[in-house]
């Protein structure tokens, strides 16, 4: 049997240093001694079981108070409860499937029995810090992103009006536009906000290797390198210690003393031979970008600071800039390790100017320096179909979509193509539900909404736009709803607050795995907050799930609502002041309040959400949205970049299951291994 993925509608989004904690998800449907599982939401085990430890308690609590010595009864409680559960762990079991076919596509099977149960998570390991430190910067600068496009907008209208008025200048003066129109750097603004806040992750300058940077680590801009403490500055080449640090543990070392470099081409004079470099050192050339030398260079800050690295034998982190026309930036930054800097010298350069010279030698015993890693590809993207190894079915869209979608499978022997479903790009909805009338928009014109002020669809979302216009939309951070222009809006297709229904946009392609069955990945770089997919398939009530076939394990629980409360042990997201009270109607207090009254139902009909796996280290966030109404507990669920994701990376979120969170019919708890491979994998979906 192929067990298959499950899913709900929660999913951790690192916010700055804390991580949002998903939600439980669906329980994997098994079959256990021949016969077949009914079918049942882990929300709604869990909300009955926490009932039944509410009565229980409420029974101790009396035996308590009816006790002579207080304090006994409570640890002869307390106990109690610890047997209880460990009678349950020691009782759990599963059967671990054997063939490569039947593993799951959610990453995980079943804990072999007498698995131990999960400690409590462990500090975060080094990568995982750097990359909620490049998750924050993606944060911060998409907020500055927001700020220039609103100045860019202002100084826009502001220019029609001037020329309307036809004032003239006195001369002399400095026209008020040509102040304004001075650009603003998002980059920089994010890491001075970050430097401010104390964000940076290593704000102290380090020889040798940064953790949790890894030879291969791409970089997407100078900015980002600032923001993890990989290289101090986002303009010079040379990073390196000054007499500041004579004081500290370096004492022993002469200052400056250089820590990194940046090699991108800037210096008519570079050689670079990937294994051995010859460096220029810094100053003297033409900052307007043709790299010409147009003075002597000076043995004084970097260049003095490489100087030192040969005399006293450090080594320098290099980094390799190269134009991707993918990358946000328009470069990105590969660390390719440490090297050595060999020896100095002075010469004429090739414009006749004195140049310092450096050659620097790869450390050996690093990870292999391969010429992908140089030239950032991660692998080689399909120019055609016919260059597409492993093609099963060139379209599983069946032309659907505006991308086809291929399929590969270099696994399975013979290669055999994803069926079982049909392919639909639209919701579709059961008869015995009824969807909530259009929702009243807003009265923007000109095809766009421009002022959060005036547009009613940005007040429901704290008064401004979730999105920037930058790279066709972008999401500037996870909240607990997202407000969309919707069809009773004055604004059309192309307006900033739509960039969720504007379809596919990159090229994604399903492939085989080993041990995960089917997944996702892209071919082209996907931005920081850019929207990937919505999840598509049949809407359905939860309560209904008993008549779904229980090998469909494709459902996806709708809890934006549960989630706005905190119920269930969900951690809450941003909350906005605009976002709509709860109503009369779904009060807290009501037992089924922490159950999702709807889901999505894509075993049988869906799209390609339905082959994204899980990983503890999810690379996309789940995000819910209302466009067409206002109805939380029926927003539409979309998948959005958690991190700049380069091409050919596998696409993955975490299906947020708590761990012992899963009980079988017979009221033991269920554990399910995880293969999602990630450096800090839980071992266990659940």
């Amino acid at each position: 049997m192929v067990v298959q993925s499950p899913h709900s509608v929660e999913s951790p989004v690192p916010n700055g240093k804390t991580g949002k904690k998903a939600v439980k998800r669906k329980d994997s449907t098994h079959k256990e001694n021949g016969s077949s599982v009914t079918r049942c939401s882990a929300r709604i085990q869990a909300a009955k079981q926490q009932r039944l430890e509410k009565e229980l308690l409420v029974r101790r609590r009396v035996e308590i108070l009816e006790e002579e010595d207080g304090g006994k009864s409570k640890k002869k409680v307390y106990n109690r409860r610890k047997i209880e559960t460990t009678e349950n762990d020691s009782e759990s079991q599963e059967t671990t499937p054997t063939k490569a076919e039947e593993q799951p596509d959610n990453a995980c099977v079943p804990v072999p029995n007498g698995a131990a149960t999960a400690n409590p998570p462990p500090e975060k390991s080094a990568p995982a810090k750097v990359k909620d430190t490049l998750r924050l910067f993606n944060k911060h600068y998409l907020h500055f992103v927001q700020e220039e496009e609103k100045r860019c907008s202002t100084v826009k209208v502001n220019k029609k009006a001037s020329k309307k008025t036809k004032t003239k200048k006195r001369k002399g003066e400095v026209p008020e536009d040509s102040v304004k129109n001075k650009a603003k750097r998002p980059d920089l603004k994010a890491i001075s906000k970050m430097m401010e806040n104390g964000e940076i992750l290593y704000p102290e300058k380090r020889i040798g290797s940064i953790p949790g940077i890894n030879v291969g680590h791409q970089f997407y801009s100078r900015a980002e390198m600032v923001a993890v403490g990989f290289h101090s500055h986002w303009l010079n080449g040379i990073d390196y210690m000054g007499q500041a640090y004579a004081k500290g543990e370096y004492g022993h070392h002469t200052f400056p003393l250089a820590v990194a470099i940046v090699l991108s081409g800037m210096y008519e004079d570079d050689l670079d031979n990937a294994e051995d470099v010859i460096y220029t050192g810094q100053g003297g050339h033409d900052l307007t970008g043709n790299k010409r030398q147009i003075r002597d260079q000076v043995l004084e800050r970097g260049n003095l600071a490489l100087k030192n690295c040969v005399d006293q034998d450090i080594p320098v982190r290099v980094v390799r800039g190269h134009e991707s026309a993918g990358s946000y930036s328009g470069k990105v930054y590969t660390y390719d390790g440490l090297y050595k800097v060999v020896k100095y010298w002075a010469e004429k350069g090739i414009s006749g100017f004195t140049v310092f010279k450096y050659r620097l030698r790869r450390l050996e015993e690093q990870p292999m320096l391969t010429t992908n890693q140089v030239h950032f590809v991660y692998g080689r993207v399909p120019e055609s179909l016919s260059e597409i190894r492993g093609l099963v079915c060139e379209d599983i869209t069946g032309g659907l979509e505006n991308i086809p979608i291929p399929a590969t499978n270099l696994v399975d022997d013979p290669p055999v193509a994803p069926t079982g479903f049909t392919y639909s790009k639209s919701m579709k909805v059961v008869k015995n539900i009824k969807l909530p009338t259009n929702a009243v928009g807003c009265d923007c014109e000109g095809g766009s909404c421009l002022n959060p002020r005036t547009c009613s669809c940005a007040r429901l979302n704290g008064s401004d736009f979730p999105y920037v216009h930058r790279d066709s939309g972008r999401l500037i951070e996870a909240k607990d709803v997202v407000f969309e222009c919707g069809p009773r809006c004055g604004c059309g297709p192309g307006c900033v607050n739509r960039t969720s229904q504007r379809g596919l946009r990159y090229r994604l392609e399903v492939f085989r795995t080993p041990k995960k069955g089917w997944a996702v990945r892209s071919w082209d770089f996907i931005p920081a907050g850019a929207p990937v997919c919505e999840y598509i398939g049949v809407l359905m009530r939860t309560e209904d799930l008993d008549n779904v076939s229980s090998e469909n394990n494709y459902i996806f629980d709708i809890d934006c609502l549960q989630t706005m409360r905190g119920l269930g042990g969900r951690e809450r997201r941003q909350q906005d002041a605009s976002v709509p009270l709860i109503t009369n109607e779904d009060k807290i207090e009501d037992p089924k309040s922490d159950v999702p009254e709807f889901c999505i139902d894509a075993g049988s009909t869906g799209n390609v959400a339905r082959f994204i796996n899980h990983s503890c280290e999810p690379n996309l966030f789940i995000q819910c949205v209302l466009s067409a109404h206002h109805d939380m507990k029926l927003a539409r669920v979309m998948l959005f970049a958690a991190d700049n994701i380069p091409p050919l990376q596998e696409l993955t979120y975490d299906y947020g299951y708590a761990l012992d969170s899963v009980h079988g019919p017979d009221g033991k708890v269920k554990q399910m291994l995880c293969y999602c491979g990630a450096t800090e994998c839980r071992k266990r979906l659940f």
